[in-house]
């Protein structure tokens, strides 16, 4: 006879194995397809989730790098080449903080924010593609779950 607490163990295993490689081959698809979306406007896709940092509203004043590296969830060191690259394309500028003359922040430039502008339309184009068969209320559980995912994994 089986043992069902085997059996189960078994399948919940192969389940999150299953919902992981998912997530791998996601991430994957989303760095080459996403980059394919903006490439002709000369962006990758590790330059589009900085350049979409920097343009929300509340950070028109710039970030550290240690709050963007948190915000975006990589290391300073991943993050350091990066920012160098941008800002030798003229895409962001270092500035010194108002609140402390001591630290530096990184925020969009004029140029930065001309290029964040073009790019709206082929990002908004190519979520629209990937999200297709997606209602709406599929879209809010994604979030809920991802969510989720990411307070579960930030605490291991």
């Amino acid at each position: 006879m089986p043992d069902l607490r085997t059996d189960k163990n078994h399948a919940i295993h192969e389940i999150n194995n299953r919902l992981f490689f998912r997530l791998f081959q996601v991430a994957n698809t989303l760095h080459t397809k996403g980059t394919q979306a903006v490439e002709e406007l000369g962006v990758t896709t590790q330059q589009w989730s900085v350049l979409g940092a920097l343009s929300r509203p509340q950070v028109t004043d710039g970030m550290s790098i240690g709050d963007l590296s948190r915000f975006l969830l990589v290391s300073r060191q991943n993050l350091t080449g990066l920012l160098s690259r941008l800002e030798r394309d003229g895409l962001i500028e270092r500035v010194t903080s108002e609140d402390d003359r001591r630290s530096r922040k990184v925020k969009l430039s004029a140029q930065g924010q001309v290029l964040w502008t073009k790019l709206q339309d082929p990002i908004h184009n190519f979520y629209d593609a990937a999200l297709k068969d997606l209602s709406f209320d599929d879209r809010l559980a994604f979030i809920h779950y991802f969510t989720k995912l990411q307070t579960n994994m930030s605490k291991l």
